[in-house]
């Protein structure tokens, strides 16, 4: 039987790049997500690439829904993704609350009844406060400082207990700050709004500074691909991991590829609520330099600098 993912989120940012690898690799995808833009696969996809892509429409907590989409699209795997953010988790934590812990506990349910070979899920760096300290390995415990993280704390631990008395395997992964082509939404957008500025030859002030953890959208798409594979036995959870780096540094590695906008991309000094460095066993790792200069030359083929 071949595989055949459902990824929720799929208009999201990595959820359109989990759909262009999966594509590429000849997998059977079907998106499930409640919006109808999908101007990030148009970024990042070929005509050919979404046609493949079978997308329906749907509310994650609407069990039912779900129930349906794995026994008619006969899914084998699945890469949930969707969730409200932090800014909008803020500004309606009921509504955030139905979706991000209700919804996550129905793709379990749903895989439960109907049986797969695989399923990730995105937890987040957000599971984690400021005050848990600069370094935190995987098996720390999470003190968060937002909606959206204590959503993410129980959404670990229902995939805990869904392993426990069900035996539904599953990995999450803790991924923190997101970037490249499609990185429009949310918090963390920031960098990678910073970029499409300077694509255009414009200056960005970015709302937050201080170290973190990056990582480009197309190789975090691929370790959700490769968890969904993996998740046999078990409800692990994983860092993304990678070398922290300085906002002056994203700063300079966009200015090392838009020279012109050099003195014109800042940031505030303040910190994101989250530690500096979450330790992975097994870290994705891209070349901040790499993955800036890709995502600028993708923005300018789209966007073509003004004159």
């Amino acid at each position: 039987m071949p595989d055949t993912f459902l990824v929720t989120g799929a208009l999201g940012c990595i959820g359109a790049w989990a759909c262009r690898q999966l594509v590429g690799e000849g997998a059977g995808v079907v998106g499930f997500d409640l919006g109808d833009s999908r101007h990030r696969h148009e970024l990042v996809m070929s005509p050919a690439e979404r046609a493949a892509v079978t997308m329906v429409h749907g509310d994650l907590t609407d069990l039912a829904a779900l129930e349906r989409v794995l026994a008619e699209h006969g899914i084998t795997h699945v890469i949930h993704l969707a969730a409200m953010q932090i800014p909008l988790a803020r500004a309606d934590p009921p509504r955030a609350a139905q979706v991000n812990v209700a919804g996550t506990v129905n793709v379990f349910a749903a895989a439960k009844r109907h049986g797969l070979r695989g399923l990730a899920y995105a937890s987040s760096t957000a599971v984690f406060g400021r005050d848990d300290g600069v370094r935190v390995d995987e098996d720390a415990d999470g003190h968060p400082a937002t909606h959206y993280g204590v959503h993410k704390v129980a959404n670990e631990g229902a995939a805990r207990i869904y392993w426990q008395d069900d035996g539904i395997a599953s990995i999450g992964l803790r991924p923190y700050v997101v970037y490249g082509p499609g990185r429009d939404q949310g918090m963390t957008a920031e960098p990678t709004k910073a970029m499409a500025a300077a694509a255009r030859g414009e200056g960005f002030h970015m709302a937050f500074g201080g170290r973190m953890q990056m990582h480009y959208a197309p190789a975090t798409a691929g370790a959700f691909v490769a968890a969904a594979r993996a998740a046999h036995e078990g409800a692990v959870v994983r860092h993304l991991g990678g070398p922290p780096v300085h906002m002056s540094e994203v700063v300079a590695a966009i200015e090392a590829v838009v020279p012109e906008v050099r003195g014109q991309v800042t940031f505030d000094e303040a910190p994101l609520p989250h530690p500096e460095e979450l330790e992975a066993s097994a870290p994705v790792d891209v070349p901040l330099e790499r993955g800036v200069r890709e995502t600028i030359e993708l923005f300018r083929t789209v966007a073509p600098a003004r004159g």
